[in-house]
C-alpha cells in the first residue's frame, strides 16, 4: 500500500479578506461613533490602509477589521498590523496578510513532528508548505492533533489529505 500524506500549508483566501474589508468599511460608513472623524479602511496596493484622526480611533477601525476577519473564519495570527502612525493630522495603520510558511517555521514544525510525533511519519519541506507521509493514516491524524494543540505564531492549514 503507497504511503498516506497531507500537506500543511499558510494560506488565506484573498476572496475572504476582501469580503472582510468590505463589511469593516460598511459599518465604519454607517457608525455614529466614526462620524466626523475621518475614518477610512481600503486596499493600498497589496496592504491594508486604515486612517482615522485619532489614535484611539484608527485602533478601533482596526478592531471593527479584525471583527469582520473572525466571523470570516480568517485566522488573526494572518493578519500582520503595525503600529498606529501620525501622518499629518490623520493616524495611519497599515496591515498585511501574512501566506506561506518561511523556511525557518517549516523547520521548526518538521522538528516537532521527529521530536513528538509517531515513528515512521517523515515532514519535507516543499518550499512555502511542508509535506507529512506516513503509512498509516492513523499516525497522520495524530500529527494533525499535535500540530492542533501547539500555539504557533503563524496560522496552519492542513490540505490535501489523501
Amino acid at each position: 500500500m503507497a504511503d498516506s500524506s497531507f500537506d500543511i500549508v499558510s494560506k488565506v483566501e484573498r476572496q475572504e479578506v476582501d469580503n472582510a474589508l468590505n463589511q469593516a468599511a460598511k459599518e465604519i460608513s454607517q457608525r455614529y461613533d466614526f462620524k466626523g472623524v475621518g475614518a477610512s479602511i481600503s486596499w493600498s496596493g497589496d496592504k491594508i490602509l486604515m486612517e482615522a484622526n485619532s489614535e484611539d480611533r484608527v485602533n478601533a477601525v482596526l478592531d471593527v477589521f479584525q471583527s469582520k476577519l473572525i466571523k470570516r473564519g480568517i485566522s488573526l495570527k494572518a493578519l500582520d498590523a503595525g503600529e498606529p502612525q501620525l501622518s499629518g493630522k490623520e493616524y495611519k495603520i497599515f496591515a498585511s496578510i501574512q501566506e506561506g510558511i518561511s523556511q525557518e517555521n517549516a523547520k521548526k514544525v518538521a522538528k516537532i513532528i521527529r521530536d513528538e510525533g509517531p515513528k515512521g511519519v517523515k515532514a519535507q519541506v516543499q518550499g512555502e508548505e511542508l509535506r507529512v507521509t506516513s503509512k498509516s493514516r492513523d499516525d497522520l491524524q495524530a500529527v494533525i492533533a499535535l500540530l492542533k494543540g501547539k500555539d504557533f505564531d503563524f496560522a496552519l492549514q492542513f490540505v490535501n489529505y489523501r
